[in-house]
């Protein structure tokens, strides 16, 4: 299968990157990022992150960290809800499907709502430009999952999501707390 937008609008700065892999009798060879490519991130971390069958991460927002999402194995839904205040395609919304067997590279930039489900057991490639051990709770905001106000059409209803997820609010509330502290960063 190959990896795909599934459904929703444009959002300004996401980019899908189909990786060429290029195969031979001994293997394969697939670059799976390019600063040429001119996506949202400037790396800083890369984690490689493995989650079993019908698992959720997410959804949450940063406010100080571009990110990046590659299925090494597997297969997984990722949506985006763009909720940056000056952009021309708030509101907008995607779902992804990809495929491990397809490799592509998702980037985003601040901003954006992200949460990705695992269909089957899956191992992920991650990238963000801000180490894990430089922010903390302030840039990392959640939002449930199954709030109807996101408007991304998830194809699962009951997934297993760590007890924190279980406890976050609305997207209204979201909005609100990231409102706050966007104002105490100025």
């Amino acid at each position: 299968m190959k990896s795909y937008l599934v459904k929703g609008q444009v959002i300004e700065g996401v980019d899908l990157a189909n990786c060429q892999m290029h195969k031979d009798d001994r293997g394969s060879f697939t670059e799976v990022f390019q600063d040429s490519w001119g996506t949202a991130i400037d790396p800083c971390q890369w984690s490689v992150v493995s989650s079993e069958a019908n698992v959720f991460r997410g959804c949450h927002i940063h406010l100080r960290h571009d990110e990046y999402f590659c299925l090494l194995s597997g297969e997984a839904s990722v949506g985006l809800r763009d909720e940056r205040p000056d952009s021309p395609t708030f509101g907008h919304w995607q779902l992804y499907r990809l495929f491990g067997a397809d490799l592509a590279a998702l980037t985003f930039p601040v901003g954006i709502v992200h949460g990705w489900y695992f269909h089957t057991p899956s191992m992920h490639l991650q990238a963000v430009s801000e180490s894990y051990v430089d922010y903390g709770a302030d840039d990392n905001i959640g939002v449930h999952w199954a709030d109807p106000a996101l408007e991304i059409p998830w194809e699962f209803s009951d997934p297993v999501i760590a007890q924190r997820a279980a406890e976050f609010g609305s997207l209204e509330n979201l909005r609100s707390e990231v409102e706050a502290l966007r104002g105490s960063m100025s």
